[in-house]
Parts: C-alpha cells; sequence; structure tokens
C-alpha cells in the first residue's frame, strides 16, 4: 500500500486548506483510514478517521471545523480543514488500515503552517 499526501502549506489563520491522501488500490480495502498530525516537539494525535462503514470520528480540537470524507472512485481521502488555528501547525499524516492483514500504513506527511 502506498500513500501519497498533498495539499500542505502555509495559510493565515482562520483560513483554509484541502489535503487528498491517494492510495494505491481500492480504499474499500481498507478497515479504516485516518488523518493523524503530529505538532513541533509533540507526539503524533489523532484528527479524524473514517471506517468502512463510513462513520466518522474526530478530535475534540477540530469538531466543526474539519472534515474527513473519500472518494472511492478515485482511492483518495480528502482533509477540509477551515477555520485554521495557529495550534492546526503540524506535520499531517495519512493512515490506513488494511482489512486483510490488519496492518497499518502511513503516507509521507504533509506540513501545514497556519500563522496568527
Amino acid at each position: 500500500v502506498q500513500l501519497v499526501e498533498s495539499g500542505g502549506g502555509l495559510v493565515q489563520a482562520g483560513g483554509s486548506l484541502r489535503l487528498s491522501c491517494a492510495a494505491s488500490g481500492s480504499i474499500l480495502s481498507f478497515a479504516l483510514m485516518g488523518w493523524y498530525r503530529q505538532p513541533p516537539g509533540k507526539q503524533r494525535e489523532l484528527v479524524a478517521h473514517i471506517i468502512r462503514g463510513g462513520s466518522t470520528n474526530y478530535a475534540n480540537s477540530v469538531k466543526g471545523r474539519f472534515t474527513i470524507s473519500r472518494d472511492n472512485a478515485n482511492s483518495t481521502m480528502y482533509l477540509q480543514m477551515n477555520s485554521l488555528k495557529p495550534e492546526d501547525t503540524a506535520v499531517y499524516y495519512c493512515k490506513v488500515v488494511s482489512s486483510y492483514n490488519g496492518r497499518d500504513y502511513w503516507g509521507q506527511g504533509t506540513q501545514v503552517t497556519v500563522s496568527s
């Protein structure tokens, strides 16, 4: 499984970005797809995930501002980020869990920087 993130960048507080995670193969084979982030000097944390059935879960810090979605036909997962705050600054990673072997697969990460 290969995952390629894109869409990161520098944005002012209050702005928006949309991250994409393109997966090799069908994303219907994944039990779970998610976005994680690692702020500078901190541990990696869950941002949001979506399970194969379509249910979603969000970290409290992003509820109401971020939306996770997927496009099955294009094997791509998205993270729409609105009302960005400086504390959202981090490297954002996508992760999938294979339905076949239960393994986690990670993308290479994309930097998001929010200026105040």
